[in-house]
């Protein structure tokens, strides 16, 4: 028997029995500190790996002002979503803003941007951790795919055998990659000598970044068209910390800790983008230009300190990071595909939890499956040689196009509930309020408006609209048909009204 809900969409809603969501049950354990290093752990690799590409389009100034607008931008939409997450606990996070706020299809695609983030994101931190260890053990590149599955088969399996083990592990590679940065700050400290090294990009006659040999170049070699060509990048300090309220069902108290771990997990990521963002550049030896293009800037600025000698356990150190980003992302990918397919709007076998570890381990399998194959496409079509940087580059925009995408949808949810839904309980408001999620939407469009202008970024996004095709021909033509009252429709179809409740 199903019903139809004749004012949203053309979607019909199937009813199903108790056992439906006894197969799809998941087990409440994080608290604020466990939240915290979901949050700090997906984003902390871009402080390892990634955020220095930056210095090639903007310099060091560029890099500081970019990083400063980003984190405004990063600010407004976890306020934002800290207010949601606490007035709409429910996994299905961005879709489930978007889905009490604009329906059932701008539910679904705010749903889809998320998804390509999530399954994209992981890919490109497995490149990096390739590259790492490449460098550490020698390896032949021609190997990665192999390294990706291993780092793949590990992960996933790690984060289907219980929740409570996904969590220590979080917890634990999370503290460990903070520990590696604080080292690296203190090493560093009295090893640098900015205006030489951090200050030694220059502008060529092709309008390119060259090396000054001397330093002291300016602070701001691009000007300021230099600082917004940079946003994608320093994008990379803070992409990910959108992820926590995945976690709601899986949060003991979601309508207190989940602000409490948002905010927390922005102070940490702030302190720290701005530390490695000073330091890594300014050690002797190393400079703004040469990370400009490194696949592994923390281990440059090891290597400058201690020499090559203790490179493979610095290396497996600076490893931690990148480990932790991509533990806790699939952990996201998995929730994220879950509670689309709960409701109906992915295949539904893809929410079953697995029967003794109650984790969605089809969900996880599967996201992990198509970020692989990805990854695999571009690596055969281009050959070992090419495919190394292009898969960083062109997987790194995608996931970037993705999120933006995604973040103003969530801060476009936030000002429509504000004006249609203020009867909602609201544990916690955003401090920034409106204008909050008005400058994050504005910020996220030019972000994306500078990241087209990047030659691998219409690759990407060629790609992204091939994903959205696929998947909104299943929506229309299959899914739309099939929704399931989830805690998430519930709420949404009744405006907010019927209390949130686990199935």
């Amino acid at each position: 028997m199903s019903h139809q809900d004749a004012g949203a969409g053309g979607v019909k809603y199937q009813t199903v029995d108790d056992a439906y969501f006894a197969k799809r049950g998941l087990t409440r354990y994080a608290g604020v500190a466990s939240l915290w290093a979901l949050g700090v752990g997906a984003v902390i690799s871009g402080h390892f790996s990634g955020w220095n590409f930056g210095f090639s389009t903007g310099g060091w100034g560029g890099m500081v002002v970019a990083a400063i607008i980003i984190a405004i931008m990063y600010l407004g939409l976890t306020f934002s979503i800290a207010e949601m997450s606490a007035a709409l606990p429910h996994t299905g996070a961005a879709y489930s803003f978007s889905r009490t706020a604009m329906g059932p299809w701008g539910g679904f695609l705010t749903g889809l941007c998320e998804n390509v983030e999530y399954v994209i994101t992981p890919a490109v931190v497995v490149t990096f951790i390739t590259a790492y260890v490449n460098s550490i053990v020698g390896f032949d590149p021609a190997w990665s795919p192999v390294v990706w599955i291993i780092f793949y088969a590990i992960f996933v399996s790690l984060n289907v055998f219980g929740l409570e083990l996904s969590f220590k592990v979080t917890m634990v590679v999370t503290l460990i990659s903070l520990a590696v940065l604080v080292f690296f700050w203190v090493s560093a400290i009295p090893n640098m000598d900015f205006s030489r090294w951090a200050l030694n990009i220059g502008v060529g006659p092709d309008g390119a970044a060259v090396e000054l040999p001397e330093g002291g170049g300016s602070l701001f070699p691009f000007g300021f068209s230099g600082v917004l060509a940079t946003l994608p990048f320093a994008v990379w300090l803070f992409l990910a910390i959108e992820q926590l309220p995945l976690a709601a069902e899986e949060s003991v108290d979601p309508k207190r800790d989940m602000p409490k771990g948002i905010i927390l997990g922005m102070i940490t990521l702030i302190i720290s983008a701005f530390m490695i963002v000073l330091l890594n550049p300014s050690v002797i030896g190393v400079g703004s230009f040469k990370l400009s293009s490194s696949l592994e800037p923390l281990l440059d600025g090891f290597r400058a300190v201690y020499g090559d000698s203790g490179v493979v356990l610095l290396g497996i150190v600076a490893l931690t990071g990148l480990i932790a980003s991509f533990h806790t992302i699939l952990y996201a990918q998995g929730r994220q595909i879950y509670s689309l397919s709960r409701a109906g709007y992915f295949p539904r076998g893809l929410s079953i939890t697995h029967s003794k570890y109650r984790t969605p381990h089809l969900a996880l399998l599967v996201g992990a499956l198509t970020g692989l194959a990805v990854m695999l496409v571009i690596w055969f079509a281009l050959g070992a040689e090419q495919a190394g940087a292009s898969i960083g580059s062109v997987l790194l925009n995608m996931a970037v196009s993705g999120a933006m995408f995604s973040y103003i949808a969530q801060a476009a949810s936030f000002i429509l509930l504000r004006r249609n839904a203020p009867h909602i309980e609201r544990p916690f408001r955003s401090p920034l309020g409106v204008p909050g999620a008005v400058l994050t939407i504005i910020i996220a469009v030019v972000t994306l408006f500078y990241q087209v202008q990047d030659p691998n970024f219409t690759k990407g996004v060629m790609w992204v609209l091939v994903w959205f095709a696929i998947a909104i021909v299943y929506f229309a033509l299959v899914g739309r048909h099939k929704l399931v009252l989830s805690p998430e429709e519930e709420f949404a179809l009744s405006k907010g009204a019927a209390e949130y409740r686990s199935h």
